[in-house]
């Protein structure tokens, strides 16, 4: 045997071991990496598509992950329209409703998720904690399971097959400055409270600046919708004239689109009560500025996002798409996430990731014991400090609805257009 044939069937060796680690990490058998390269492209918003876990992933597996980013709705419309176009895709559960139907996506088979029990039941069963929680607008529970896996119809009962398996949720609520409010805020009404005129801002994004404004409809005992998720013409009227009055009054100093926009709207101090994601609050904090991400006596708007399988992929990019879904619920993704403030699908993987401090910080709401940083480094909280809204039961156990799409949703955007332009 010449020095070159060892050499190569050195390298087909430790190939076929880095398969064989896979295999006992995930259960299932790909035995990718003996054969060839492969490529995963990841559709999805940029603010999910993370270099690091791209990076972290290709160095435990050889499969590299290129990112397309696009916006929220671009990801729906790529879904329907062209779904050859990626072997990945990173949506809102919100966003099933469209695309379900049209059968582009494969049902996930749960059979190959070697976590799959310990998704957490929020998603499965819509509970935290053995208690039910809100499930107005698009609960992940009402969209978790497919019929089988080539179906196009949702199961109200678990199967074996999941649409997405999720990758970050989050239940949010309003940024505030509390070193400029100087006064506890206790209920989303205080969004239009006059007090704060010219320094309040909402999200423009309909379909969730629309729920923020009926948290606060409702929070003024204005109405009580059935579904805020799902207004008829006559409640999203209502909802829209509420915001038109307090824009002609000049409660608003802006109405954000960019994460980046809602940074410095804060960090100025122009604004002091908005609308708010909470790496944007944790955000204005590396600054050094006091934000807090209030906790509301009426709960929190909660979203989710996942990991779907178009249907027609197949061969070894399946392989590999299954491989990789597996790696991010295996906790290094999860600890990840979860120090910038998310949530991850599997919190035990997640917890062996993470130090005892981050996980008492982040998770059950304890005062740090050490300074709290972020994955690059960024100090994020100083030790003794209260993470904004708890534990995880607390925050996740308190939601009042979910993202959604409207039936009526072409009526909302039309009336949201015309509260923008008013």
């Amino acid at each position: 045997m010449s020095d070159h044939n060892q050499d190569n069937s050195g390298i087909q060796r430790r190939h076929l071991l880095q398969g064989t680690a896979g295999i006992l990490a995930t259960g299932i058998a790909p035995f990718v990496h003996a054969q060839e390269k492969i490529v995963l492209r990841y559709l999805g918003t940029a603010v999910n598509q993370d270099k690091a876990i791209a990076e972290k992933f290709k160095a435990d597996t050889g499969i590299e992950i290129q990112y397309v980013a696009v916006t929220t709705d671009d990801v729906t419309k790529r879904a329907v329209t062209a779904p050859n176009s990626f072997d990945l895709i990173d949506t809102e559960y919100f966003s099933l409703k469209k695309i379900v139907p049209t059968g582009n996506l494969k049902g996930i088979d749960t059979k190959k998720i070697k976590n799959a029990d310990k998704i957490t039941t929020l998603f499965t069963k819509g509970e935290v904690a053995g208690k039910k929680v809100g499930d107005q607008g698009t609960a992940p529970k009402k969209v978790m399971f497919l019929e089988s896996e080539k179906s196009k119809k949702f199961s109200a009962t678990p199967t074996q097959y999941m649409t997405l398996i999720p990758t970050v949720y989050n239940a949010d609520t309003l940024g505030i400055r509390p070193d400029l409010i100087k006064r506890p805020i206790g209920s989303w009404a205080e969004l239009l409270n006059p007090e704060f005129k010219g320094k309040a801002a909402i999200l423009n994004i309909p379909s969730i600046g629309i729920m923020d404004a009926a948290m606060v409809v409702e929070a003024k005992g204005l109405h009580k919708y059935a579904d805020k998720g799902n207004m008829t013409k006559a409640e999203i009227d209502l909802t829209i004239k509420t915001l038109i009055e307090a824009k002609k009054a000049g409660q608003f100093r802006a109405l954000w689109k960019d994460f980046n926009e809602s940074v410095n709207l804060m960090a100025s101090g122009e604004v002091v009560i908005q609308s708010m994601w909470s790496p944007a609050v944790t955000a204005v904090r590396t600054k050094g500025i006091d934000c807090v991400f209030q906790p509301l006596k009426e709960g929190y708007r909660a979203w989710a996002a996942g990991f779907g399988v178009p249907a027609t992929l197949s061969g070894k990019k399946l392989d590999g798409a299954y491989e990789f879904i597996n790696w991010f619920l295996d906790g290094w993704a999860g600890a990840y996430l979860n120090r910038q403030g998310y949530y991850s699908a599997v919190l035990d993987t997640a917890k062996a990731k993470m130090e005892a401090y981050e996980w008492a910080y982040w998770m059950e709401g304890k005062p740090a014991s050490q300074d709290i940083k972020s994955p690059n480094g960024d100090l994020l909280a100083k030790a003794g400090s209260v993470r904004d809204g708890g534990s995880y039961e607390q925050r996740m156990g308190g939601i009042a609805c979910w993202n959604a799409v409207m039936d009526e949703n072409e009526y909302m955007v039309r009336k949201w257009n015309e509260f923008v332009a008013a």
